[in-house]
């Protein structure tokens, strides 16, 4: 008999299954038993009433793997209105040592320390689950709205010889007796790779050595990099980024609709247009001194309520950030010479992506690094290949973490990553 997932009973009403996965709760009444299973699907109600099985539930603990043999019938109080009944219960292993916490109670009531301390048990639990199920939705949407696009996935170097990437600090480690670095960003990579395809995007983990240790950062996390060449400003790379997001919250709402309901979470709309304004204006809405070179949380907070109340929009665009607190690939206004064509999108009231139109024109690089007082040599094998004809190109990344976190309303990014890198963290 072929094993089938909970979610699959409510279609085998009347018929003999064969269920297996753990043992998420025992609940042993005077007359009957019930046996609750968790696998892949969810959740499965087993009633046992015969006294040979009630006495081998007895035995069981919570999380040991079992299979179990039996008939499905219609039950509304059940999960998914339906369970098993008459059934033959093996064990398919020893008894499993009892968590730390338990895990068929609605929340975790361990502190978020000790949950990451025994994260491959507290992943088990339902609500966190439900975050990295819809953290895979997330991902496919992103795949599948970039592919629908004519965008093609590659792959780049997360070890890398320099670190001049940005102003940031990095991991050092050895490679092969010679210096070398976590990357902070697939962003030169990306670019030159526009030179390839014109169209490209990236699934992968970055490192950033920043001792920041709030709810919002990571050491490590997943970055969903885009890329697009031949865009007349950044206009065109905020379209195309508010299309993705657009197919991100769809797949969620479509292949995440189950871990949804788990957290009573309701995916926002991406409006048609979402609204933008530039950094100078704001800053005035915002309440910040006008020579505020860069927004604060505080001020993404501000500019988020006023996106929602005064646009209906949990999304805003903020255009136009000065020069100086950008890199120095990005694209001045050319009406503006001191500010960027460069954007950040906040997501209520947080920072979510950060992208904009870059140079393409090897003059400009050079210029830019000069300005800067920083030497072209060790970007070289960047900066050289924009001689070789590079378009008008322009991108941005996404934090998938920071994107699940807002989109869940967890409080800590950490909630929703497997197994988070941070400053002190680098165990399980």
């Amino acid at each position: 008999m072929q094993r089938i997932l909970s979610s699959q009973l409510p279609a085998q009403v009347g018929s003999t299954v064969r269920l297996a996965g753990w043992v998420h709760r025992r609940r042993l009444l005077k007359s009957v038993a019930f046996l609750v299973l968790r696998d892949g699907g969810g959740l499965a109600q087993v009633v046992v009433a015969a006294p040979a099985v009630r006495a081998q539930v007895e035995a069981l603990t919570e999380e040991t793997v079992v299979e179990v043999v039996g008939t499905v019938v219609a039950n509304p109080a059940a999960p998914a209105g339906v369970e098993v009944v008459d059934p033959a219960v093996r064990p398919l292993g020893p008894p499993a040592v009892p968590p730390p916490f338990d895990l068929y109670r609605p929340v975790l009531t361990a502190g978020l320390s000790t949950q990451l301390d025994h994260a491959p048990i507290a992943l088990r639990h339902p609500v966190r689950s439900a975050a990295l199920r819809i953290s895979a939705a997330a991902v496919s949407g992103f795949r599948g709205t970039l592919d629908g696009q004519g965008f093609v996935e590659v792959h780049t170097p997360k070890v890398v010889a320099s670190s001049t990437e940005s102003g940031a600090n990095v991991f050092a480690l050895d490679w092969f007796g010679r210096p070398a670095y976590l990357a902070q960003s697939p962003q030169f990579y990306k670019q030159l790779m526009v030179g390839v395809f014109e169209r490209v995007y990236e699934v992968g983990p970055v490192f950033r050595a920043e001792p920041h240790d709030t709810a919002r950062h990571l050491a490590q996390y997943t970055s969903l990099d885009v890329e697009l060449g031949f865009v007349a400003d950044h206009r065109d790379v905020m379209a195309v980024l508010r299309d993705t997001l657009a197919g991100m919250v769809a797949t969620v709402a479509d292949r995440a609709d189950g871990a949804l309901a788990t957290l009573g979470v309701t995916v926002p709309e991406v409006p048609a247009e979402i609204p933008a304004v530039h950094f100078t204006d704001a800053l005035k809405i915002a309440g910040a001194p006008a020579d505020e070179p860069d927004l604060a949380p505080a001020h993404e907070r501000a500019l988020g309520e006023w996106a929602l109340r005064e646009h209906g929009s949990d999304f805003l665009f903020v255009t136009g950030y000065p020069m100086a607190k950008r890199p120095f690939y990005t694209h001045p206004d050319p009406a503006r010479p001191a500010y960027s064509n460069g954007f950040d999108l906040l997501f209520r009231g947080v920072e979510l992506v950060t992208g904009g139109q870059r140079l393409h024109r090897h003059a400009d690089y050079l210029a830019a690094l000069a300005a800067r007082g920083e030497p072209a040599e060790p970007y070289a094998g960047y900066v050289d290949a924009f001689r070789h004809g590079m378009p008008p190109h322009g991108g941005f990344a996404i934090g998938l973490e920071r994107f699940v976190a807002r989109l869940t309303g967890a409080a800590n990014v950490r909630e929703v990553t497997a197994f988070p890198r941070d400053l002190h963290r680098l165990t399980p």
